[in-house]
């Protein structure tokens, strides 16, 4: 599960007090059970580095930083580091157990074992989440509060490089503003379950137009999303096994586009050439759609659950990824 206060993290952005500095990394990783034969490292100022695999099995090379945090990425999974020039990091892992297996070693390595362990620290709070979401306001704010603590605690304990505190500090911070944005998000679609829908009317891309009310008799699951939106795109393989394994059972998948006019066609070709699945749907004015703005929708992906009837069952569903929506509509859907 790709970690919701890791991609807080990284919205953030990469780059702090920047010192380019002449002297190179050396970085190298063996990962068993590999996603790809590169392996990818970007950092601040547009960095990117490719790293193809070697006739060892190993992915090694030397290059120039900028100091501070980067993310490597198999083409699958990714994950967070640190690097500084003269640093010679040595990275093991296991795709099957991604997150669990990080481990550096060497020269530089400690902010990096650091940013791991806090990455699986972050993930199981995530997991936590939804019960945390059913709490009230004030009992979800101790938990952030809690843990706000507890990882300013162990970032100022941990012996690291002062740069990387100073930026981890902030940071901290931000994921619990974030988070409890989050939770008011929740808070808000749950004001809706229940209610009646509102419609919508958007072009289909099989052509002519498609209403809500049009599908009437089925549960109806919405993804809102857009071309650009890498998270959108990552969940597309888990909703096409969703769409697989309810095929011919009580239940309509929907997707509907927010993108700007002007990438019109850019949508008509993802959808073809992706091969995407269900209702395909262009909304009429993006992100100011009625439709849209009725939900408070401001960040995708973002997906919804409309009952056979039209009432809005859950206004912020569980993403395809999760095992959580394959539970609840098991439960629903016939």
């Amino acid at each position: 599960m790709k970690k919701l206060v890791y991609l807080l993290v990284l919205s953030v952005g990469f780059s702090f007090a920047q010192t380019t500095t002449k002297e190179k990394v050396k970085f190298s990783a063996k990962i068993e059970n590999r996603n790809s034969d590169t392996l990818t490292v970007f950092g601040p100022n547009k960095f990117k580095q490719v790293i193809p695999i070697n006739k060892k099995g190993v992915f090694e090379a030397s290059f120039e930083v900028t100091d501070g945090l980067h993310q490597f990425s198999d083409g699958s999974e990714s994950s967070m580091m640190y690097l500084r020039g003269g640093d010679d990091i040595k990275l093991t892992l296991d795709a099957k157990e991604f997150d669990e297996t990080i481990v550096y070693t060497g020269k530089g390595s400690k902010e990096s074992n650091f940013l791991a362990q806090k990455a699986l620290s972050d993930e199981k709070f995530e997991m936590e989440l939804e019960g945390l979401l059913e709490k009230d306001e004030a009992t979800f704010k101790a938990a952030l509060d809690k843990k706000a603590k507890e990882d300013l605690a162990k970032l100022e304990s941990a012996g690291l490089d002062e740069k990387l505190v100073s930026a981890l500090k902030p940071r901290i911070v931000q994921e619990g503003m974030m988070l409890a944005q989050y939770y008011n998000q929740k808070a808000a679609a749950k004001k809706v379950e229940g209610t009646a829908a509102p419609s919508f009317d958007y072009e289909n891309h099989k052509g002519g137009k498609t209403k809500l009310e049009d599908l009437r008799g089925k549960y109806v699951y919405i993804d809102v999303w857009a071309t650009w939106c890498g998270p959108c795109r990552a969940e597309i393989p888990h909703l096409k096994k969703i769409e697989e394994k309810y095929h011919g059972k009580n239940i309509e998948f929907v997707s509907i586009s927010v993108d700007v006019d002007k990438d019109h066609e850019k949508w008509q070709k993802f959808v073809t050439e992706k091969q995407l699945g269900g209702i395909q749907l262009f909304a009429d004015k993006n992100w100011m759609s009625d439709f849209i703005k009725a939900f408070g929708i401001n960040s995708i992906p973002r997906f919804l659950l409309i009952d056979p009837t039209g009432k809005v069952v859950k206004a912020d569903a569980p993403r395809p990824s999760s095992p959580l929506l394959v539970e609840l509509l098991d439960g629903l859907v016939k």
